[in-house]
């Protein structure tokens, strides 16, 4: 079940978000097709539809056209702009966006054009039969743990950046936007909680500057680029940090 969580939770982080939504790094073929594997176990949408939603919150956030929009509350940034229909800005703003980038990765498509039945095998049977053949667990409990409740887990996690990242921490980096410094949330969602810093600079492939702190992530996209399976991390440096939270920063960089 750990497992299986932290292999899912790499497939959004590292890819759907971090590879695919901002390009911070380059991956090659293999490492592309782990990721996309990585995000069917996941089950947050196929990566083509993940990206253009994150990529409209990035642009339009705390709008109607972030799919969700944080003004709106908690639980509607949280689960439940996932059970009404989208506004019509998201919509509008999404059909606008440049996805050729995406479109042309022939991997993200192929998952697109197999999603559902990739999700049924990797997010939920493999999870089950594994445990269940290969060491005779309760075909029960395979079920409900490393399928069912894992994948509960996962989600939450992920929604948690969208709804706790977006309310409760400091803002050290800018503080006239609403996404905010949350470390408890980073643990949970593999680094992605310090999202005051992921808003000022989206660019940076370590959504942080504090490296692999918090961040199992960006330990991981360094792993691969010592094996050399990835390249071309974007960075920003510790002088633009600075002198961006002296301008915009509300000072909480002071205390530590």
């Amino acid at each position: 079940a750990v497992l299986c969580f932290l292999v899912s939770a790499l497939g959004i982080t590292a890819g759907s978000h971090r590879l695919w939504s901002h390009r911070s790094y380059k991956a090659t073929l293999p490492l592309r097709i782990f990721l996309t594997i990585a995000n069917s176990i996941a089950f947050q949408n196929d990566i083509y539809e993940w990206v253009r939603d994150h990529r409209v919150h990035h642009k339009f956030s705390e709008t109607d056209a972030d799919p969700h929009n944080a003004m709106r509350g908690f639980f509607f940034s949280h689960i439940g702009w996932l059970l009404v229909r989208k506004h019509p800005d998201v919509i509008e703003k999404g059909q606008k966006l440049d996805l050729s980038d995406i479109k042309a990765d022939k991997v993200v498509m192929f998952q697109r054009r197999y999603y559902k039945p990739s999700v049924v095998l990797l997010c939920f049977t493999l999870p089950t039969v594994v445990p269940w053949y290969f060491w005779d667990e309760s075909i029960v409990i395979s079920f409900f743990i490393p399928a069912i409740l894992r994948y509960t887990i996962g989600l939450n996690a992920t929604w948690l950046v969208n709804s706790a990242a977006h309310m409760f921490g400091n803002r050290p980096y800018d503080q006239h936007i609403n996404p905010r410094e949350n470390p408890l949330v980073s643990l949970g969602a593999l680094g992605e909680g310090f999202h005051n810093y992921h808003h000022t600079f989206p660019y940076d492939y370590s959504t942080s500057e504090f490296g692999w702190r918090f961040n199992l992530t960006t330990a991981f996209i360094d792993l691969m680029c010592l094996l050399g399976l990835a390249s071309d991390r974007k960075k920003v440096s510790k002088e633009v940090i600075l002198a961006r939270k002296m301008r915009t920063g509300d000072g909480s960089h002071k205390s530590g």
